[in-house]
């Protein structure tokens, strides 16, 4: 073993929550001085150090292909990369310092000072002319990013290999048995949006959504006592967006900071458990001042927001303390007057995506657009979709608070071998379930012991990653 030995359980424990000798990799001696784009596997694009090879400044280039530098010994492989510093390059979006282009400070600052006054239209124009040749990004890989999990299941098949078994345990990734995860979220910025909110919380209950809602605290709208408790009394959630949605919170620390006092006594105020920044600027090294459980303020492909990147992940990470729930689908402002679609047939191939990958489904629908015709028939046809996909295929519909909770449970939960037999322990472990994650030929497929352990009630079976109920 390499003087340079780490325990990736500290970022594949955190994802799978398996017993912590399938983390035990190490690192092959003399990473390269700085980060670069390589590849690890033909379709898995990667962004940090490398032992060997050659590193590229944009993911559009011939990447070199660092698996075939993999050494494997019985309980012990050695990367040619450190997959932590690999996986947090992406959830931070540390990837964006190479060839990527956003706009200046002085376009953004102008754009934002004079906006108030400019029509929908004249907005439109402006946000297609920035977003022209979006198509051409190479990286992250559009509708949906999945390198993160990728390199995950990569990594447990050669942990796999070396442990000489096809089987690693670990704690299924959502409570009883689901197959997936959905949240829909509505951010709320103007005050037309915010006269529409309890007919939008109405519509989403009537095909048995919940949904949270995301509050502007200042000048954009009033926010009444009245408003807050209509919304609650639906049975939805309540969030704090920014400050006044001005586009300027992360323009820097100093105003940041500024800021973000306001904003976390908005929280308590509100009794909000998460956040989410206007337009998702942000800037994750900040994060520890916010006073916030969870953040949803991290797309996983950016390439039709102002701020590019993308998290490359459909699961729920950890910033700090700070649990991200990433957004998993295109907004419907960029669906419906960026990409001009009459559809939601975008939005049900992402859905697909990320349910390949057993993922967080996340939807950010804005009153101020989504009631008027015809996009209310269009999130009328969503949420018929919605509703069919959490039946029939075991998706849990739920609240951002219950993700944010359950992450944080399943993260101190530990797998307990009795006779053979694996058990979940912990806090809330009997909504847990244990489970298998197999070789399948190239892939990595997942397995319960049994259908009472997982109650996977008809769980999907997808092309890249299933769950199948097997007695083991």
């Amino acid at each position: 073993m390499s003087d340079n030995t780490f325990n990736a359980a500290n970022v594949l424990a955190d994802h799978y929550r398996c017993p912590e000798s399938y983390g035990a990799f190490s690192v092959a001696a003399g990473l390269s001085a700085t980060p670069g784009y390589f590849r690890f596997g033909k379709d898995t694009v990667c962004f940090g150090r490398t032992s060997t090879g050659s590193l590229r400044n944009c993911a559009n280039s011939d990447l070199d292909d660092v698996l075939g530098h993999v050494t494997i010994r019985e309980r012990d492989t050695t990367l040619p990369f450190d997959p932590n510093e690999a996986i947090d390059n992406l959830r931070y979006e540390r990837y964006m310092t190479r060839c990527h282009n956003g706009p200046t400070r002085f376009v953004r600052e102008a754009y934002y000072r004079f906006r108030p006054w400019m029509p929908a239209g004249f907005r439109k124009h402006l946000q297609r002319i920035y977003l022209n040749r979006w198509q051409e990004i190479a990286f992250p890989n559009w509708p949906v990013d999945r390198t993160v999990e990728n390199i995950f299941e990569k990594t447990v098949t050669l942990s796999m290999e070396s442990h000489g078994t096809r089987q690693m345990p670990f704690v299924w990734f959502w409570p009883s048995g689901y197959s997936g995860c959905l949240i829909l979220t509505h951010d709320v910025e103007t005050e037309a949006g915010r006269d529409v909110c309890a007919q939008l919380a109405d519509t989403d209950a009537s095909f048995g959504m919940k949904s949270s809602f995301q509050i502007v605290p200042e000048d954009r709208y009033e926010v009444t006592p009245s408003f807050l408790a209509s919304l609650l009394a639906r049975g939805c959630e309540l969030n704090v967006h920014g400050l006044n949605h001005d586009g300027q919170l992360f323009r820097d620390r100093k105003t940041f900071l500024g800021q973000v006092e306001r904003i976390n006594r908005y929280g308590k105020e509100y009794g909000a458990y998460g956040f989410r920044s206007p337009v998702l600027y942000r800037n994750l090294d900040w994060y520890a001042d916010l006073e916030f459980s969870y953040d949803m303020s991290v797309p996983n492909v950016a390439h039709l927001d102002p701020q590019r990147g993308g998290c490359c992940t459909v699961m729920p990470y950890f910033v700090g303390n700070i649990v991200e729930l990433p957004l998993t689908t295109t907004q419907d402002w960029s669906l419906f007057n960026i990409l001009k679609h009459d559809s939601v047939e975008l939005w049900k191939q992402q859905i697909d995506m990320v349910l390949e990958k057993h993922g967080l489904v996340s939807f950010n629908i804005h009153p101020d657009y989504i009631m008027a015709d015809p996009f209310r028939k269009l999130y009328h046809q969503l949420l018929e979709h919605l509703a069919k996909i959490c039946a029939e295929r075991n998706v849990w519909m739920a609240l951002p608070r219950e993700v944010d909770l359950w992450w944080r449970q399943r993260r101190e939960m530990t797998l307990v071998n009795r006779g053979n037999l694996f058990h979940v322990s912990g806090p809330s472990s009997e909504r847990a379930a244990p489970a298998y994650a197999c070789q399948d030929g190239e892939h990595v497929v997942y397995e319960f012991p049994d259908r009472r352990a997982a109650n996977p009630r008809g769980a999907a079976t997808h092309e890249e990653s299933t769950v199948r109920e097997v007695t083991l």
